[in-house]
């Protein structure tokens, strides 16, 4: 009878912090980008201020800020569970499954890093 593993070794949980640091990195910078986009960072323009009726262009300028700011509030998600899969991995409780409580599969970690249930979990919620 093969026993099952309780959770993943320190080296295992050494190599899945790395990958979420590179990936913190990474959406740190793309949130940076994301709200440089829709608070005009990078326009000194006189656009938002000359007397000029382009309803038109505001409107879809409008738009544009408004799915960028929706598109920061879901990188700052996503950067929270990331920051939290962190702390599980210091915990040593990284990479279990919260309903299950069976280690979730090293190729779902390796997809989704910061997975908090199995497929098997996310299946029977269907």
């Amino acid at each position: 009878m093969v026993e099952e593993k309780l959770r993943y070794s320190d080296a295992e949980l050494a190599e899945f912090k790395a990958l979420l640091l590179e990936k913190i990195e990474n959406a740190n910078s793309d949130l940076a980008l994301i709200k440089s986009a829709y608070m005009n960072d990078s326009n000194n323009g006189t656009d938002d201020t000359s007397p000029t009726f382009k309803a038109f262009e505001e409107g879809s300028e409008t738009m544009s800020k408004e799915a960028n700011s929706q598109l920061a509030i879901r990188q700052e998600k996503f950067l929270r569970d990331l920051r939290n899969a962190v702390v599980r991995i210091e915990n040593k409780t990284f990479g279990i499954c919260k309903v299950t409580g069976k280690l979730i599969s090293k190729e779902r970690l390796k997809v989704v890093p910061h997975a908090t249930m199995s497929i098997e979990a996310k299946n029977l919620q269907r």
